[in-house]
């Protein structure tokens, strides 16, 4: 009998997984299926250059994982019972089904946070996905010169999506409202070249400002001042998919899965919780943050502790940490702030015309990776023990639980 695992959600870190399992596990003992909204694989980290115009690499999903052995089931997932071990989906034809599995990977991922401010959902644009970046597309495309635009969240997905509006349509007038100083996680460095970049573009730079209302045309701050907005773009966070909330699984009051060093969830064993969907935790005891850059490390950890687990194996033991912050600042300039393993920003930045290189090489390999996921492994798969090809704990669960 085939130990059955189901991977929600085709993102960074679920194409990853999926086809890191396919690849390392025989496909007699196991079958692995991969369940997504979408027919395709959407490049997030790419969501504001698709709301600018530009025109991005389709990346069908049937294509990714042709010959790989994985099982691809487009679907909408709507619920999942940890207890008895099924997944609730609805296809493109509105039929309703319900899945089995063994061991779940759930990567569902995030969406916007509208932050609770009244509003914005109304009338604030998003990034989070391509339905948002296609919505804001078609409304700057419709905005004539002058009109104004202001970007709302000073962090990585607000700077990028300034400038990137900023460069490809100078005739309008952008601006971006950051609660704390521009940049003031970065090095001096990075600091300075972020105001350069920022001047160069005439993007203005609202610093210390709390937005608290967003009307049609115009955002409100904390300090009852008003600045005119034809256009809105809500950058203030993400918020992970209700799903798990609605489960009985251990999560946070955020709603991520809280999971061990292998990102196997701590109330149950037979589920692992990757990305932006996992309280997961780094370097230094610190919680990663939600990010590409987190993701696709916690994929291939709960793919090699699954591998381990379902072979005899011994589960990953290392700690994911950070090596950098890749910002893109329009097509023609970048900035790569160096941090340490805990996420914290040193001295050393690359900057300019290579920084924006070396981001597009980033973003291109995260595509790749997601794509090829299988690239680089041994063709030889393990064989599953048969206490958990069969759905049951083996010896080394067993000896680790009682550990």
């Amino acid at each position: 009998m085939q130990h059955r695992i189901i991977v929600l959600g085709a993102g960074y870190t679920g194409a990853v997984a999926a086809g890191r399992l396919a690849k390392r596990l025989h496909r007699d003992d196991v079958a692995v299926t991969l369940v997504n909204a979408e027919p395709d694989f959407v490049e997030r980290v790419r969501m504001h250059q698709l709301a600018t115009g530009q025109e991005l690499t389709s990346r069908p999903l049937a294509a990714m994982f042709a010959g790989t052995g994985v099982e691809l089931r487009q679907a909408k997932v709507t619920g999942v019972d940890v207890d008895r071990r099924t997944v609730a989906v609805t296809g493109p034809d509105g039929e309703a089904e319900e899945l089995a599995y063994d061991t779940l990977v759930y990567a569902l991922g995030s969406g916007w946070n509208d932050q609770g401010v009244p509003g914005t959902t109304e009338h604030a644009h998003e990034i989070a996905g391509r339905p948002g970046a296609l919505r804001l597309r078609e409304r700057l495309a419709g905005l004539g010169a002058g009109e104004s635009v202001v970007v709302v969240g000073g962090g990585l997905t607000g700077l990028e999506a300034a400038t990137e509006i900023a460069e490809s349509r100078p005739d309008l007038d952008v601006a971006l409202a950051a609660r704390g100083g521009l940049g003031d996680w970065l090095s001096p460095k990075g600091r300075r070249h972020l105001r350069k970049v920022f001047g160069r573009l005439g993007i203005t730079a609202h610093e210390h400002t709390t937005v608290t209302r967003v009307d049609a045309d115009r955002v409100t701050t904390a300090d009852g001042a008003s600045l005119p907005a034809a256009v809105t773009v809500w950058t203030t966070g993400f918020a992970v998919h209700p799903i798990a909330r609605a489960t009985a699984l251990e999560v946070t009051d955020t709603g991520q899965v809280v999971v061990d060093h292998t990102m196997r969830s701590v109330s149950h064993p037979d589920v692992y919780a990757i990305g932006d969907a996992a309280l997961a935790m780094g370097a230094g005891g610190k919680p990663l943050r939600m990010s590409c850059a987190s993701g696709g490390f916690t994929a291939l950890h709960a793919a090699d502790a699954i591998t381990a687990r379902l072979t005899g194996g011994k589960p990953p033991k290392g700690t994911i940490r950070y090596f950098n912050q890749c910002i893109s600042l329009g097509r023609k300039e970048g900035l790569i702030q160096y941090v340490t393993a805990d996420d914290r920003a040193v001295r050393a930045a690359l900057t300019g015309r290579f920084a924006a290189l070396y981001k597009e090489l980033i973003c291109k390999g995260a595509a790749w990776s997601a794509a090829n996921p299988t690239f680089g492994l041994p063709v030889r798969r393990r064989r599953a023990l048969h206490e958990q090809a069969a759905g049951r704990p083996g010896p080394a669960e067993t000896a680790e639980a009682s550990a």
